[in-house]
């Protein structure tokens, strides 16, 4: 069975390929009476849209949603959504080469082992490509918790983090990186462009923050707020490595100094003086900002050969080969997994919301 599904009450499921005719979402369980149209979820989509600098794959798709059912006179019917993204500027003869032999570090072999088949025009559904649908849904999910801010951003890419000093969030739409401190982004400029010039890629780590998620979302087990967000995270094509909060950093850390003290407002309300914990403690959301970081792999389609073999023929023989790929390629896939993490942050927050109401009423 293929799981092209996520969630519990806000539920969606993705269709589509890189190189097909459309992608798409059906996003099920929305609540009836939002205010809904194409041109409040298109900004999203546009953030996320390939060919706006050279630091991106140069692939040029004006991404349009299309709003198919489930909404009738600008309100959402309570009914299922279908999202429809065309796909206009395909060019699947540059994967003539990937047809024959596995990409390293791609998910080609993965596939055909376990389907024996696979799509080699982009990866299919183990592009990129596919995280425009997610997008979609992710600015459907908005409208379910309005009292909800999102705002992600790049941290480090291939290594080089931004100064936390330097962080301004007003930067973040100023430059192709979506990253917060101005002189780490001229260094990117240099850096990304060097990998683009030598053929080759970087990784780069993207973190997120949502401000106004009221405490008590989320559950002290099977659905715990950070297990749910890091299994959204971690579903992210080329995603290797999610943190919650402090993160793996926590483990260098003695209990007094994880620990976040909490005091008293002068209305009496709990404050907290420090979120090591991203505002997530047993699985619940604490009423602080929820802080997600997430790792992104160098793009693995790339113009350096690296050794893989190829495809088994019809007499079950493989043979050792070279491999590079062409075609049009993020250099840093990461800066374009910005608006995606945006969405699967608020696709799981607007699922938990709906979740808690089911269970407290409140």
């Amino acid at each position: 069975m293929s799981w092209n599904t996520f969630g519990r009450i806000f539920r969606f499921t993705t269709w589509g390929e890189s190189h097909g005719p459309a992608l798409g979402a059906v996003v099920d369980g929305c609540p009836p009476e939002l205010d809904i149209h194409e041109g409040l979820i298109q900004p999203y989509l546009d953030a996320r849209r390939p060919g706006q600098s050279r630091f991106t794959t140069q692939r040029n798709e004006p991404d349009q949603v299309k709003i198919l059912s489930g909404v009738f006179e600008g309100r959402t019917t309570g009914t299922p959504i279908s999202l429809l993204i065309e796909n206009t500027d395909q060019r699947s003869k540059d994967y003539s080469e990937v047809a024959k032999a596995y990409r390293p570090g791609h998910a080609d072999y993965a596939y055909d082992a376990k389907y024996g088949f696979r799509d080699y025009r982009g990866g299919g559904r183990s592009s990129a490509r596919e995280t425009a649908a997610r997008v979609a849904a992710g600015g459907l999910a908005r409208l379910v918790i309005p009292e909800v801010s999102i705002l992600a951003y790049v941290s480090a890419i291939g290594g080089d983090a931004i100064n936390p000093a330097n962080f301004d969030a007003a930067q973040i739409g100023q430059n192709p990186f979506f990253c917060p401190d101005a002189e780490a982004a001229q260094r990117w400029e240099a850096l990304v462009d060097k990998a683009r010039k030598d053929g080759s890629s970087l990784g780069a780590v993207v973190e997120c923050v949502a401000t106004g998620v009221p405490a008590g979302w989320g559950a002290p087990l099977y659905a715990k707020l950070d297990a749910d967000l890091a299994a959204a995270m971690m579903g992210i094509n080329a995603v290797k490595g999610v943190e919650i909060g402090d993160g793996f950093a926590a483990a260098t850390l003695r209990g007094e100094a994880n620990a976040d003290p909490m005091r008293l407002d002068a209305d009496g309300s709990v404050d907290f003086t420090a979120n090591h914990a991203g505002g997530i403690a047993g699985g619940i959301s604490t009423g602080q900002p929820v802080v997600v970081r997430v790792a992104f792999k160098p793009t693995s389609s790339i113009l350096i050969p690296v050794p893989t073999v190829t495809r088994a023929d019809e007499t079950g023989q493989r043979a050792e080969t070279d491999l590079f790929t062409k075609g049009r390629h993020d250099p840093c896939v990461g800066i374009r997994g910005v608006p995606v993490v945006e969405a699967m942050m608020a696709l799981v927050l607007a699922d938990h919301k709906l979740l808690h109401r089911g269970q407290t009423g409140r």
